[in-house]
């Protein structure tokens, strides 16, 4: 695949993670793939359909409600613990000026994305709490689970009320520390995820695609966003009888990988799949796409869209109404091998003389997602 390409004025290339460019180079275009001995890769969008469709996801299955400290979280639990996070989200929103004018969201993303949000919708929730939304607690499951253990151990426990947000009170309101570790288990389990994707995804499009064209709806940006770099770029399921009976090339004690990765740059559904081209979204409506899952399946779809989308809306459109853009000086970013797949650093400053001008002469980035692989 070529390295990618621009106006003039800027050149850059995204470097993903070795693995993930051997996925690119070897198998983009092909519908089933054997990754392991006992694991197959599905990038067809049909294939995929049907193997996502065939059962719902089991809880080890599901990324955010996974058992917790070895105890189960039930779908109800999960129902009522979005529920909880939502009501914290259009609280940050329905303020009256939830993002002034003055804000200055220059500096490295999507770390400066990241922390503003924590302020935004977390609000003036204790420090125990809000460390829990910290970056580097993604170093290691063990730092995280030290930072809970202490927290729920040190006295003082806030008081429940409304200068907590909702999610902060189902830890105010626990009763001994048992109960406590487990609150602040789900405080990160329900909050993180918003701070983390938001951030990742606003910095995805900036590197993506600015300078934007002015007539280009921010909510085309960001569907075109999460083509390209899809927030989840694998979803697992485990073995399961359904699947043999769907392709026989898939066996009986196969896990099965679905890649959007994959899917979301195959030619065969897609006009110019390497290019960011938001423009396609006029036409084109992202819950009945085929093979467009950046929130999952149809069947089974991301309880956190809802939050993402306004969220990541109200960052971006604050980014292009400033004025600010990619640092000109900077033609590189990585795309590390995890889960949340995002460049690992853009920086963001005031935008520069370059623009976009649409006569043909200068166009935005024509991303690949590539040059050589290599890693950092």
């Amino acid at each position: 695949m070529p390295a990618s390409t621009s106006h003039p004025a800027v050149r850059r290339t995204t470097v993903f993670h070795p693995r993930l460019r051997a996925l690119l180079d070897d198998h983009l275009g092909k519908d089933l793939i054997r990754l392991e001995p006992d694991t197959i890769g599905i990038a067809g969008a049909e294939l995929s359909d049907k193997i996502l469709a065939a059962r719902k996801a089991t809880e080890t299955e599901r990324p955010t409600f996974k058992p917790l400290h070895g105890r189960s979280i039930s779908k109800a639990e999960a129902s009522a613990g979005i529920r909880t996070i939502g009501k914290d989200v259009r609280t940050a929103l329905e303020q009256p000026d939830p993002l002034p004018k003055t804000t200055d969201l220059s500096g490295p993303w999507p770390i400066t994305g990241h922390m503003f949000l924590r302020d935004l919708v977390l609000r003036d929730d204790p420090y125990r709490l809000k460390i829990l939304m910290s970056r580097t607690l993604e170093l290691t499951p063990k730092l995280t689970w030290i930072t809970i253990v202490a927290g729920a151990a040190l006295p003082g426990r806030p008081t429940p009320g409304p200068q907590l947000t909702h999610t902060g009170n189902l830890f105010a309101e626990a009763e001994g520390y048992q109960d406590r570790r487990w609150a602040m288990g789900i405080y990160r389990r329900l909050a993180a995820p918003v701070c983390f994707t938001v951030s990742t995804l606003v910095a995805n499009a900036l590197w993506l695609g600015a300078p934007f064209d002015d007539s280009v709806p921010t909510r085309n940006i960001i569907w075109e966003a999460m083509r390209l770099m899809p927030p989840s770029w694998n979803m697992l399921r485990d073995a399961s009888p359904e699947y043999p009976a769907i392709d026989p090339r898939i066996g009986p004690a196969d896990d099965v990988l679905m890649l959007p990765l994959l899917t979301h740059r195959d030619p065969a559904l897609w006009d110019h799949p390497h290019e960011f081209r938001p423009e396609r979204w006029d036409a084109l409506d992202p819950d009945d796409t085929p093979g467009y899952m950046p929130f999952g399946h149809a069947s089974e779809r991301c309880w956190g869209r809802h939050m993402v989308m306004p969220l990541a809306e109200l960052l971006l459109s604050h980014i292009r109404e400033t004025d600010l853009m990619v640092a000109p000086g900077q033609r590189e970013a990585y795309v590390p091998f995890e889960g949340l797949l995002g460049v690992d650093a853009v920086h963001i400053g005031p935008k520069t003389k370059v623009r976009h001008r649409r006569n043909g002469l200068e166009r935005p980035p024509r991303i690949t997602g590539d040059a050589a692989a290599r890693s950092r």
